[in-house]
C-alpha cells in the first residue's frame, strides 16, 4: 500500500490557504453525506474495517515509526502507551467501526409527533450537525473512531492528530480512503491533516463558515488553546480527575476489586481513577490491604495523614495532589468522614468527569447519583467503563464535560442535531 505524502509544510507554504481548501472540500461534500442511505453509510462502514485488517502489517510498521520516533523524543510512557496500535488496538479499531454499521441510523428518526389543536402535526427531526472538526493527539486510533462516527451520524469531519503519530494516521487514512472508495462516497467528507504545522489548527479553528463544531481530544494544553482560540463551538473536557468513594457501608471485595481496576486496569485514560477516598469507618480493615496490591503493581501511593497511618510506602499528598490528572502509576488516597465529605471533595476538586460510589446501601448510593455533578456517576462498578464502546456506542470521540450540546461519551447521537418538522392538510393561520 502507498502511503499518503507527508507534507511538512502546507501546500504552497501557506497554512490558512491549505485549511481553507479542507473545509471548502468538507463543506460542499456534507450535503452529499447527510442524504446519503444507512446502507451506503454501513457499507463504507464495514469497507474501512475491512481494509484496516487486511493492511494491519503496513498499519503495525508505520506505527513502529512513530514509536520510535517518540522514544527519541523522550514521549512519558503512558503517552507511548496511547500512541502504540497492537494488534488488539488494530482489531478494536475494526470492530468499533462494525459496531458503529450494526447501530440505528438516528438521521431522519422522528420524534414526539403531534398533533396541534388545529390539525397540524408539530415534531422533531435528527439531523447532522454538518461538518466537524476534530484535533487529537497521540492515540491513532480515535482517527478511525472519528472518521467512523461522523460518517454514520452523516457529518463531514477534518481530522487533525498529533504530530507525533503522523505515520499511523496517514496509513489509517489510506484505509479509509479505499473503503471510501467501495461504497463511492467522496473522498472528501472525511479528510486527514496531512501536515504536523500547527498554524493549519489555527487557521481552521476560525472558519466557521466551513465547520460547525471542534472537538478537541488530548491533553489540557491542547484542549485550553483550543477552546480560547476557536470561533467555532467546542465540544471539550479539560480534565479527568476521576474518584471512587468506598463508603462504609461497601462490600469490601466488590471494593478492592472496583479500586484496583479503576486505577490499574489502563493508566494513561481520562477514565482512570486519580483519587480515591474511603470512608474512616471502613478504611481500617480495607486501606492496608488494597494500599499492599497498589504497591506490588508499582503505584506511587500519596495519601491523607489517616492513610499514612494505615498503610506503608505512603507519602503526603500536597494539595495540588487532589486537582491532578496523573495519567500515570500514581494515586491520591484520603480518608473522610463519609458520604457528605467525599461528596464535598469531589464537587471541590473534580472535574466533573467519572466518580463511582461503592456501597450496599440503596439510600447512598441514589443521594450519589443525584448529587455528584459528573458527566458519568457510577455505582458499584469501575470508572474505566466510562467510554463510548463499553456503553454500546460502538466508539466515541471524547467525553464531554459541557452541559450544552451534549454531555458523557460522545457517540453518533451528541453528533446530531433536531429540526422541528411541522406537517399539515392546508392549515393556514388566521
Amino acid at each position: 500500500m502507498a502511503q499518503a505524502n507527508i507534507k511538512v509544510e502546507p501546500k504552497g507554504g501557506d497554512a490558512r490557504a491549505y485549511a481553507l481548501e479542507l473545509g471548502q472540500r468538507a463543506r460542499s461534500s456534507a450535503h452529499k453525506l447527510a442524504c446519503a442511505s444507512t446502507h451506503i453509510k454501513n457499507l463504507a462502514l464495514n469497507s474501512i474495517a475491512d481494509m484496516i485488517l487486511q493492511h494491519r502489517h503496513y498499519l503495525s510498521e508505520k506505527n513502529a515509526q512513530d514509536l520510535e520516533a517518540g522514544k527519541d523524543r523522550g514521549l512519558a510512557s503512558a503517552l507511548l502507551d496511547r500512541l502504540e496500535l497492537t494488534d488488539s488496538r488494530i482489531d478494536a479499531m475494526a470492530e468499533g467501526l462494525r459496531q458503529i454499521a450494526s447501530l440505528p441510523d438516528p438521521i431522519g428518526s422522528i420524534t414526539d409527533l403531534n398533533f396541534r389543536p388545529n390539525g397540524i402535526q408539530v415534531g422533531r427531526m435528527r439531523v447532522p450537525l454538518g461538518v466537524v472538526g476534530i484535533v487529537y493527539e497521540s492515540r491513532p486510533n480515535v482517527t478511525a473512531d472519528a472518521a467512523g462516527l461522523c460518517l454514520k451520524s452523516g457529518n463531514a469531519v477534518i481530522l487533525r492528530g498529533g504530530s507525533e503519530a503522523i505515520h499511523s494516521n496517514l496509513a489509517i487514512a489510506d484505509c479509509i480512503k479505499q473503503g471510501l472508495e467501495k461504497s463511492q462516497l467522496p473522498e472528501s467528507v472525511i479528510q486527514i491533516v496531512n501536515t504536523p504545522d500547527r498554524e493549519v489548527v489555527g487557521a481552521l479553528l476560525t472558519m466557521p463558515e466551513y465547520i460547525d463544531v471542534i472537538v478537541p481530544r488530548g491533553g489540557k494544553t491542547l484542549i485550553e488553546r483550543v477552546s480560547q482560540e476557536s470561533l467555532i463551538p467546542v465540544i471539550k473536557h479539560l480534565d479527568g480527575v476521576c474518584h471512587v468513594y468506598i463508603d462504609g457501608e461497601a462490600d469490601k471485595q466488590k471494593a478492592i476489586a472496583i479500586a484496583y481496576n479503576a486505577k490499574t486496569q489502563r493508566y494513561g485514560t481520562c477514565n482512570t481513577m486519580e483519587t480515591l477516598l474511603v470512608a474512616e469507618s471502613i478504611a481500617p480493615s480495607i486501606l492496608p490491604e488494597l494500599c499492599q496490591m497498589y504497591h506490588d503493581a508499582g503505584v506511587e501511593l500519596r495519601g491523607c495523614g489517616q492513610t499514612q497511618d494505615l498503610c506503608k510506602h505512603v507519602i503526603p499528598a500536597r494539595e495540588e495532589d487532589w486537582t491532578t490528572e496523573y495519567l500515570a502509576p500514581i494515586l491520591s488516597v484520603r480518608v473522610v468522614e463519609g458520604l457528605e465529605a467525599a461528596i464535598d471533595h469531589i464537587e471541590q476538586y473534580g472535574s466533573h468527569h467519572t466518580d463511582a460510589i461503592v456501597t450496599e446501601n440503596l439510600t447512598s448510593s441514589q443521594r450519589f447519583l443525584r448529587e455528584v455533578d459528573s458527566s458519568s456517576v457510577m455505582v458499584n462498578c469501575s470508572t474505566r467503563f466510562a467510554d463510548g464502546f463499553e456503553y454500546g456506542l460502538g466508539a466515541e470521540i471524547g467525553i464531554s464535560t459541557d452541559k450544552l450540546h451534549v454531555r458523557g461519551p460522545v457517540g453518533l447521537e451528541g453528533l446530531t442535531t433536531q429540526k422541528y418538522i411541522v406537517m399539515g392538510e392546508g392549515q393556514i393561520r388566521t
